[in-house]
């Protein structure tokens, strides 16, 4: 373990947390929460627990996923059946003992359960009920399947991804569960801070949304609709990902007009009456990407980085995992750590005073029920 992780108890060691959702988005949020000391009791169906624990690749020492080992890491795991009213009787137990609960059910699942929010927090005043869904606990869409997939679609985030002459495409990773998760851990904490007792409703949609910027007050007010540009945005000229000749891809941004004009330099441009300004370079767009799709292409990857440098320009490699696990910047910043033999992401974030934990990696179901349970007896 890595000594940024730290060796106290974590900023929010006085916290308690239960976590009954599942998948992703969550789950994430309790796992942001017990990376900072929170002490999360992950609560699990008896028939086979989160559908991470079965869910793509699988660690060769013990054949337990790795999407269970990093979601669930820093979480107890308790074995509850919530359709059983003995179990219920004990979630309503272990619930007026917690500061937040995570649910991810559809709207209403909660309540015909017998663990409506409403009673658990007259219950337990202080208790925050953060509940994701992937549209919110009410309007037309609210009873939908809670799929990223279908807020990647409605958000306009698919509509604005993709080649210019192709497709809308989906994201190759799961951005809008994991944007969803940190969402859904900072609303967490403003609840908690207030100490109000609350319900926080947090959606996918809505959360991926949030990272449209402006665009859609540009379709409101000026009827814009932004193209689907491959690598490239509407207000910056050059941007995207070039091929050098052996070979490898460089990213490049110019998004400041002092960078943007180091880099038309650069490429031999800097005299081009239409690569003067911003605008010009937007109108110019193809040109520009030619120009420097073609100086790229002239030259290794250790050379284009090196001239970028040199010009203070802004350029990096497109990393593969391979990549990322070599790179001395990464080991440094102790953005990727060892726990318990499983490499994975660090703590999202350092706080100088009182730093987060990483303890263990996600463990095996129902490991801590009985210690759970033996607390409720004594509470």
């Amino acid at each position: 373990m890595s000594a940024r992780a730290g060796e106290g108890r974590g900023p929010l060691a006085d916290l308690r947390v239960i976590d009954c959702a599942t998948v992703l988005a969550g789950p994430g949020c309790a796992r942001y929460l017990a990376d900072f000391g929170a002490d999360v009791i992950k609560v699990e169906r008896p028939d086979g627990g989160d559908t991470t624990r079965a869910m793509g690749w699988r660690d060769p020492a013990d054949d337990v996923t790795l999407w269970w080992k990093l979601v669930g890491r820093n979480k107890r795991t308790v074995v509850l059946d919530l359709k059983d009213p003995t179990d219920v009787d004990t979630m309503r137990r272990l619930v007026a003992t917690a500061d937040v609960l995570v649910e991810n059910f559809r709207p209403g699942t909660l309540e015909r359960l017998g663990l409506d929010p409403r009673e658990l927090i007259a219950r337990n005043p202080r208790l925050v009920v953060t509940r994701v869904t992937g549209f919110g606990q009410d309007g037309p869409y609210a009873g939908r399947p809670g799929f990223a997939t279908l807020a990647e679609a409605l958000s306009g985030f698919a509509a604005i991804n993709g080649e210019p002459d192709g497709g809308p495409l989906l994201p190759p990773i799961a951005l809008t569960d994991e944007v969803a998760a940190l969402v859904a851990a900072f609303a967490t904490m403003v609840a908690v801070h207030t100490g109000v007792g609350q319900v926080v409703d947090v959606n996918l949609l809505e959360s991926l949304f949030q990272l449209m910027g402006p665009l859609f007050a540009a379709q409101q007010l000026i009827g814009y609709e932004q193209p689907r540009l491959g690598s490239g945005i509407p207000y910056s000229v050059p941007r995207g990902t070039y091929r050098t000749a052996d070979d490898r891809w460089v990213a490049i941004s110019s998004s400041a007009e002092t960078v943007a004009r180091r880099v038309m330099a650069l490429v031999g441009a800097s005299e081009d009456p239409r690569f003067a300004t911003f605008a010009d370079r937007v109108a110019h767009r193809d040109e520009v990407d030619r120009l420097v799709a073609h100086w790229v292409a002239a030259r290794p990857l250790v050379e284009v980085l090196a001239a970028f440098e040199a010009a203070n320009a802004a350029a990096a490699p497109v990393y593969t995992m391979a990549d990322i696990a070599d790179d001395p910047h990464f080991a440094a910043r102790e953005a990727v750590v060892d726990l318990d033999g499983v490499p994975m992401q660090g703590l999202v974030a350092h706080l100088s005073a009182t730093p987060g934990r990483l303890r263990f990696a996600g463990r095996p179901l129902g490991a801590d029920t009985a210690e759970v349970l033996s607390e409720l007896d004594g509470h």
